[in-house]
């Protein structure tokens, strides 16, 4: 698959990369990464990021304005988004050819070229693959830029290595990244310093979180709440993980409060959790995932289904 994909990108004058709306690291990462990659070593191609700029984002990488003609003969690359509904930018499919890349399960299967592969721990790491790949075939270069996008990406979707999904050949990836020329240790503290306002509500959560004798937790932001600490939505992405230090938590779900939804972010230490957050809208992976509902009425029937799951593992 790594060739076809290759030989569909050599074909193309011009590619627009894709990834899924609320981009945490590894949607940054594999998206821009994938861009400067290919930038480097194809200085002839147009190759564009499309989608929202997340500002929380800021100090990896800004996707570009793509219009609708660039669109026109464009082959289209999806990185680290599951299903289609997730896609931030719903012009992905005015392109001429569209490949999905990706590591959460395939129960969407869009695309004319599909890699898939759910060993993976972050888009990024397979990306990495890639390169890997295109490094032996075609004498693929890695820059820089590319590198520390990658770095950050598998960093992130493996919160600091220490997520299960974490491989020896995530750490041999990660090393080789690494060899590269930039600043890690800024790149780290960019990524995991927490902001007073931030930290604060992060004492709001473990003061807040409500944990039941078979280790479900659960907290709800309200927007009330996240107006009170001066915390915007997508800020609580750097929150997710800290829970998972409680003594006894097994999985856990933070309810965040935006216009007109709720977003639920799921986490697990054991547990499965990825069909509870199908049977609301979203998915992931089975100890990550994340969903949807319309009100807390609906909000309060996760919890009581993640209750029922760790009960009953």
């Amino acid at each position: 698959m790594k060739g076809q994909i290759i030989d569909t990108i050599k074909a193309y004058r011009t590619i627009i990369i894709h990834r899924h709306v609320r981009p945490d690291p590894d949607a940054y990462g594999s998206q821009i990464g994938l861009q400067k990659l290919l930038e480097h070593n194809y200085p002839d191609k147009r190759i564009l990021s499309a989608g929202e700029h997340d500002e929380t984002l800021g100090y990896l990488a800004e996707p570009d304005h793509v219009t609708d003609t660039d669109y026109r003969e464009a082959l289209v690359i999806v990185t680290d988004t599951a299903n289609t509904e997730r896609i931030d930018g719903q012009r992905y499919t005015s392109g001429e050819k569209l490949i999905k890349i990706d590591h959460h399960p395939n129960d969407d299967g869009y695309g004319d070229f599909v890699w898939v592969n759910t060993m993976a721990s972050s888009a990024s790491e397979l990306i990495y693959d890639l390169y890997t790949y295109g490094c032996e075939k075609e004498g693929w270069q890695m820059p820089d830029s590319a590198a520390r996008l990658l770095y950050a990406g598998i960093v992130g979707d493996t919160g600091r290595f220490m997520y299960p999904s974490t491989t020896r050949h995530t750490f041999e990836a990660a090393g080789d990244l690494a060899s590269f020329a930039f600043d890690r240790e800024a790149l780290h503290n960019a990524m995991y310093e927490r902001e007073p306002h931030v930290l604060k509500l992060q004492g709001y959560l473990f003061q807040h979180a409500e944990m039941d004798k078979n280790g479900c937790v659960y907290v709800k932001l309200p927007k009330t709440v996240l107006a009170e600490f001066g915390v915007s939505p997508s800020e609580t992405s750097l929150l997710v993980g800290t829970l998972g230090s409680m003594k006894g938590i097994r999985a856990w779900a933070i309810f965040i409060e935006e216009d007109g939804e709720i977003r639920v972010r799921l986490r697990s230490k054991g547990p499965v959790i990825n069909g509870l957050a199908k049977d609301f809208g979203g998915g992931g992976h089975p100890l990550a995932s994340g969903a949807t509902v319309l009100s807390w009425e609906e909000a309060d029937r996760v919890i009581a289904r993640l209750k029922e799951i760790c009960a009953a593992e």
